[in-house]
């Protein structure tokens, strides 16, 4: 059950935030491109008196607030960032740019820390520092990195850093926090067959690299059920297959391309070695040339496990021992793993589900962040400040 007292100060003020997220999911901008949704979240944070330093990773902010004398500091992080897709909603805050949209609640996560940072700047009663993170760049682009390499911890010393992220499928006011790996690594390949075209006629006279491309595709199916340990998991999908241009053309060439899921290193090294390895066989079986481009994308998201717990405690408190709920890995994948792999920390999922609305999947055309999560999030990072940077008892 959520606890009122918690909730109350970000009922009184939901309105402004729910037309602030609302806003934001109008105006979706993609990786790299958050030039407006900054310019909000750092004049907002301005008008909050939270200094706001801008430029890292090209859009990111953080915001720095600081109470009584201590020096124990912590980040706080949400994504800002919409995907290249066209929205299938017909309310009146829906995008306005054409294959943009927020299908994934970072609209949402700006919101909720922007109302946290408001709670806190207006009754600062926690010992420390609190760095307010908004990042670019999470779908895909790795904009956790980035901010990394452009010196987000250089920069800002924390000693944890705290995610979250809204999860349809949950009920609303209940959430998983809980220590190890919560989501899969990412990689994505590149494969390039290349035979020797010719008519379609005349087969005889051309090296056809579609059946070479289609015994890849069926090669690269086995990797897993057959190498993988059956209680490692594991996922290799082919999304894309590019090829020919005519009826009565053998193409010169055949593109395949994929992404690569794993919770544990030993799992994506052997995923990678399988594919060079079926890959130069199909070469030599095909007379062909076939190349490959592997990229480690996104590590796997591993808790900390003191701040997991920690973090399971702050909900406890905070909404009640009936609102957490154990769950699987997600084959799904964040970048904020990157910053977990340089502080201790724990990323949450906070259920937005409700039974008296749709609740479309993320990257769903019909997607909507729930606005019901809004009080309920702020709420969770307040306590979360204040239990992690408690106030001192004065010196007698």
């Amino acid at each position: 059950m959520l606890h009122e007292a918690a909730l109350k100060p970000f009922l009184e003020t939901s309105g402004e935030f729910i037309a602030l997220r609302r806003d934001l999911h109008r105006h979706p901008e993609l990786a790299f491109e958050e030039q407006r949704t900054s310019d909000i979240v750092a004049a907002k944070l301005e008008q909050l008196g939270i200094p706001a330093h801008r430029g890292l990773a090209g859009t990111g902010v953080v915001g720095t607030l600081k109470a009584g004398t201590g020096n124990r500091a912590i980040g706080l992080r949400a994504d800002m960032d919409a995907l290249p897709m066209a929205e299938a909603n017909d309310f009146d805050y829906r995008s306005t740019h054409a294959n943009k949209m927020h299908a994934c609640g970072h609209d949402g996560h700006t919101a909720m820390l922007l109302a946290a940072a408001a709670e806190l700047s207006a009754r600062p009663d926690f010992d420390g520092t609190v760095y307010f993170i908004f990042q670019p760049a999470e779908e895909n682009e790795g904009g956790a990195k980035v901010m990394i390499e452009d010196g987000l911890f250089d920069q800002f010393d924390m000693e944890a850093v705290y995610g979250m992220h809204n999860m349809p499928q949950l009920p609303l006011g209940t959430f998983v926090a809980q220590p190890g790996s919560l989501m899969a690594g990412f990689d994505i390949f590149n494969i390039t067959v290349e035979g020797k075209g010719g008519h379609a006629a005349m087969p005889h006279l051309s090296n056809d690299p579609i059946p070479a491309a289609a015994q890849a595709v069926s090669a690269l199916q086995s990797i897993v059920s057959r190498n993988a340990d059956p209680l490692k998991s594991g996922v290799v999908s082919v999304t894309q297959i590019h090829s020919g241009s005519s009826f009565n053309v053998i193409p010169q060439t055949a593109k395949i391309a994929g992404c690569v899921r794993y919770l544990d290193h030993t799992v994506q090294d052997m995923i990678e070695q399988r594919i060079t390895d079926i890959l130069k066989g199909i070469g030599q079986s095909f007379d062909m040339t076939v190349t490959l481009d592997y990229e480690r994308r996104y590590p796997p998201t591993i808790n900390d496990q003191a701040e997991a717990e920690f973090c399971a405690d702050v909900l406890r408190q905070t909404f009640g021992a009936d609102g957490l709920t154990p769950s699987d890995p997600m084959m799904g994948s964040e970048d904020f793993a990157f910053m977990l792999q340089r502080k201790p920390g724990c990323y949450i999922w906070a259920g937005a589900g409700a039974p008296d609305r749709a609740n479309a999947d993320l990257h769903n055309p019909h997607y909507d962040f729930n606005d019901d999560l809004l009080p309920i999030g702020a709420a969770y990072w307040t306590q979360l400040v204040k239990q992690r940077l408690p106030l001192r008892a004065p010196s007698p």
